[in-house]
């Protein structure tokens, strides 16, 4: 027999650093999801990403307290950032893109950098071939004031 399904719910995870903090503990807790069988799970399956990469995860939860979970790759927003080398501002130490993206360039990459991007973020685009996928990675730069070049 199938298991009863609960819900659903979508958090942001740093690679590696799953604790029992907030804002994931209160977030499990408070569905009847065993907080420390879900870090030592996540962190193990995303022990082989860099670590503190952001990473999307949807959480399926059962009525018999257990849950799956569905680890996405980090955000291509993470993977620009990282790849035009943008120094960490502002109050949460982060780096940021342009303030007026489309009249301000804050950082280039070069096409190379792009198909690599495209080919870490192909399982979780909705692209059909890499050169597809390219082609929204570069809009995801261009938002943030990027210059692809090459």
């Amino acid at each position: 027999m199938a298991k009863k399904l609960a819900g659903t719910m979508k958090l942001q995870i740093p690679a590696g650093a799953a604790n029992p903090s907030p804002p994931v503990g209160p977030a499990l807790g408070q569905r009847g999801i065993n907080i420390m069988e879900f870090c030592k799970a996540f962190n193990a399956k995303t022990q082989e990403l860099e670590n503190g990469a952001p990473c999307p995860t949807v959480i399926t939860y059962y009525q018999d307290k257990s849950f799956t979970m569905d680890i996405k790759t980090p955000p291509a927003s993470y993977y620009l950032k990282k790849a035009a080398g943008l120094k960490p501002v502002g109050k949460r130490n982060r780096p940021r893109g342009a303030e007026a993206p489309g009249r301000e360039v804050v950082a280039s990459v070069t096409a190379k950098q792009v198909r690599e991007i495209a080919e870490a973020k192909m399982k979780d685009l909705t692209a059909n071939d890499v050169e597809a996928a390219m082609q929204i990675i570069m809009g995801s730069a261009r938002s943030m004031g990027i210059e692809v070049k090459g």
